[in-house]
């Protein structure tokens, strides 16, 4: 089991991927994405991933029990005495639970929420554009015609238009309230301004999880 366990909690657009991608680098710790884990499954051809296809066919979620195994499965993977930024995972209280149960004794050590305003949000989303092949984002106004990494067709997703993602945000707080009061109740979270610069975001990320570290 990691030394250290925290989940990185962000809305659509809040820029959690990049900032879990800078807590990585910065404090060389392993970022674990349940959708990176959905797709891994899936292309390699595992059990695992054999069961999810059957419910993503349908257009269902995923059971909590199959992303919990995966989830479980890759932490169980990192070396001891390793930390761990957990990002799209939990999403729900019910899930939450099921991994606290899991984990067993310590669990979760820090949750950290990435805040930003509804408007920022849409204005940032309804300009996004994302490479079809490695899923960088980038926004419209930079100008950019073909994805800087890896040279892929730059689109825009259908669930970034204005309505849609009123939409996202309406159901991600409907979930994910709930989930923060849950850890809110535990001691656990702690709250970060992401309408500043992402090198600002990213120093108070990393102040957040030294100054928890350094107290336990």
């Amino acid at each position: 089991m990691p030394a250290f366990c925290m989940i990185l909690v962000g809305p659509p657009g809040s820029g959690k991927g990049t900032q879990a991608a800078k807590l990585v680098e910065s404090l060389d710790m392993e970022h674990i994405s349940s959708g990176d884990l959905l797709r891994h499954h899936q292309a390699n051809g595992t059990d695992l991933g054999h069961r999810a296809k059957h419910f993503m066919e349908q257009g269902l979620l995923v059971p909590d029990e199959l992303v919990i195994a995966m989830v479980l499965e890759r932490i169980n993977e990192v070396t001891a005495g390793n930390s761990v930024v957990l990002d799209g995972f939990p999403r729900t209280i019910d899930q939450a639970q099921a991994l606290d149960q899991s984990l067993g004794s310590g669990g979760i050590n820090l949750v950290i929420s990435i805040n930003v305003s509804s408007e920022e949000l849409v204005r940032r989303l309804s300009g996004r554009v994302i490479c079809r092949d490695c899923q960088t984002p980038y926004q419209q106004q930079e100008g950019i015609k073909t994805c800087v990494k890896c040279g892929g067709d730059l689109y825009q997703r259908d669930d970034d238009s204005s309505d849609a993602v009123l939409k996202r945000l309406e159901v991600y707080g409907a979930q994910t309230e709930p989930l923060l009061e849950f850890y809110r109740l535990q001691g656990k979270l702690e709250v970060i301004q992401g309408e500043q610069n992402v090198s600002d975001v990213s120093r108070a990320l990393v102040s957040t999880v030294e100054k928890i570290e350094n107290s336990r």
